[in-house]
């Protein structure tokens, strides 16, 4: 395909971040490789999450060796270590500067202009997931029986907890802070409607939700069904009393990821069987960017300038250029 760069790492693709307008590829075997062959070996053992840097240089990545690293080209920094646990869960807001990681039962917060401070929210179970409101100032973290809303720069508080049974493993605030949702163990969504803790039970998906994208006012689109699963966030009640509509169906495959462009204008899919689709939403038109087939897809996203870049568990990787498509 004109315009695309592929490559061929020694490890699985953990996750893929925009730094710079490059994609930065970490690896399972705790690497950190940028598009134009940049290295940093940031972890002894596996990058589990990643995220770019809330002031806009470089990658946080946590790792099953217990730290939290910030990379650059040539340069990394541990920023938080927990011997003997893993750092599995990261989130940062540019907006405030905060950024966020989960290890056990502790959900960990800095401020990456203040490099002493620190706050500890201690809960009942494992926390699997942090996220941040679009502001950046209250903090989610997702554990066993539902989710823990957090002031994120307050020491001493009580958390309010949004509570439905089971295990919570993922998140995402709508882009206007009015809805969370958490994906779960099981293969279904729970929402809430933060003004009034209104819940909403979002299922009958054939495997767990392992990918979560909000698309502007299009709505929520999530993996975890044969096509991408696309829920409306239109008006105060969201998807309340509302069908979600499925896009891109195929019985032979399930999505793994999904991921949109800042504009709200498309969205991308991969899938188990290695291939990758955009759909552009406003002309409802499906257009396949990798048909080959491979590896189940791991890592999914639009990069500036018009790119997808994504990777595989088998640590094939590429960047597919969208211009004049």
């Amino acid at each position: 395909m004109a315009g695309a760069m592929n490559f061929a790492f020694e490890a699985y693709v953990t996750e893929i971040i925009a730094d710079g307008g490059q994609a930065a590829f970490t690896l399972g075997d705790g690497a950190i490789t940028w598009e134009d062959g940049a290295r940093a070996q940031a972890h002894d053992g596996a990058i589990l999450c990643a995220v770019a840097h809330p002031l806009g240089q470089g990658v946080i990545t946590g790792g099953d060796d217990g730290r939290l690293v910030w990379s650059r080209r040539g340069e990394t920094q541990v920023l938080a270590e927990a011997p003997k646990r893993w750092i599995d869960a990261v989130t940062a807001s540019p907006t405030s500067g905060l950024i966020a990681f989960s290890t056990g039962r502790e959900a960990q917060v800095l401020d990456a202009n203040a490099p002493e401070f620190r706050r500890i929210f201690v809960h009942p179970a494992s926390v699997a997931a942090v996220a941040f409101d679009p502001k950046g100032r209250r903090l989610a973290a997702a554990t066993y029986g539902g989710v823990a809303l957090w002031y994120a720069r307050i020491a001493e508080q009580k958390p309010v907890m949004l509570r439905w049974a089971g295990s919570h493993v993922g998140l995402a605030f709508s882009p206007d802070g009015r809805f969370l949702v958490a994906s779960m163990q099981e293969p279904a969504l729970h929402g809430w409607r933060l003004a009034d803790a209104q819940d909403m039970h979002m299922g009958g998906y054939p495997a767990q939700v392992g990918s979560l994208a909000f698309l502007g006012g299009a709505g929520l689109a999530t993996s975890g069904a044969n096509g991408v699963v696309l829920w409306p966030f239109i008006g105060a009640n969201g998807p309340m009393g509302r069908q979600s509509t499925v896009m891109g169906g195929d019985e032979s495959s399930l999505v793994t990821r999904v991921a949109g462009d800042a504009t709200g204008a498309h969205l991308v899919a991969g899938l188990d069987n290695g291939r990758v689709w955009i759909y552009h939403l406003a002309a409802r038109q499906i257009m396949s960017l990798r048909p080959e087939t491979g590896p189940p897809i791991t890592a999914l996203t639009v990069l500036p300038g018009h790119r997808v870049a994504w990777g595989d568990d088998a640590g094939g990787a590429g960047i597919l250029n969208l211009s004049g498509r």
